[in-house]
């Protein structure tokens, strides 16, 4: 029976493992797209060369590795203010497991509001307008789900800030920065046009907007775009599920919240 045949053969064009003669479940070598991950690539490759290369048939370039890096930075910790951020804060304050915090992070930063779900629908937007501002404008006009999918209707141009009137400094320093490695088009076009395209969004741009952008100029496609926000985000979530955990639900920063009684709400 060939290799093809059985069906207890694993197929993958990413990983290929030796097994140790001793020992058939553990591997002598593993190879990441034919490149030996312990006897060439540690202590020689960094790991935003080897995240890329887990996702991608190519090593990537010089300037893909210094922006995936970079993006990675600034995409780590999203901040308290982030729902998912606060959903694994919650998991830890209440003595979830690190797994239940994390599964929490993950679900919450799934979505259309500022997850994952939105920079997925932002990429596809890349994808079919590519750096043309006249379709940019149709798109934002016509926002909306990909036919054939389970989310609703996004309820605000994907990539932008639903909240603000003007783009916060953190973006504006990330576009910069991003779009100095000229790794692709869109990120310096991004940065050119950006007036242009909050206009037609109706919105300032946001983080996810940036990431969308800048993971299009790394060869990503929107499912794979969609994956690695969701992984490059949990290291802040991690953190703070983890500073909340002896604090105690006392001292969780709940949001403001007003209650009105129902003689109140009747007499209103």
């Amino acid at each position: 029976m060939s290799d093809d045949d059985n069906p207890n053969t694993i197929r993958s064009a990413i990983w290929r493992e030796e097994a140790e003669a001793d020992n058939p479940f553990a591997a002598r070598a593993a190879y990441c797209r034919g490149y030996d991950v312990y006897g060439e690539m540690l202590g020689r490759a960094r790991w935003a060369e080897m995240l890329y290369l887990l996702f991608m048939p190519e090593p990537p370039t010089p300037a893909q590795t210094e922006l995936l890096e970079s993006l990675a930075l600034a995409l780590a910790n999203p901040g308290p203010r982030d729902p998912s951020v606060h959903a694994a804060m919650c998991g830890g304050v209440c003595g979830s497991t690190a797994a239940s915090s994390l599964m929490a992070a993950l679900a919450v930063g799934a979505g259309q509001f500022t997850g994952a779900r939105e920079v997925f629908t932002a990429a596809s937007g890349w994808a079919s307008c590519g750096t043309e501002l006249a379709a940019w404008r149709e798109w934002l006009a016509n926002t909306g789900e990909l036919p054939g999918g389970i989310w609703p209707a996004p309820e605000h141009p994907p990539g932008f800030d639903p909240h603000g009137t003007g783009t916060a400094t953190p973006v504006k320093q990330t576009l910069a920065c991003l779009a100095g490695y000229g790794a692709g088009p869109r990120l310096p076009w991004l940065q050119q046009y950006l007036p242009e395209m909050e206009a037609a969004a109706g919105r300032p741009l946001a983080l996810s907007g940036v990431a969308a952008a800048a993971l299009a100029d790394l060869g990503f496609n929107p499912e794979q775009s969609e994956m690695l926000y969701l992984l490059l985000r949990l290291p802040g979530a991690a953190a703070h599920a983890l500073e909340q955990r002896p604090l105690g639900y006392k001292k969780f920063p709940f949001g403001a919240v007003e209650l009105v009684t129902d003689t109140e709400e009747h007499s209103a």
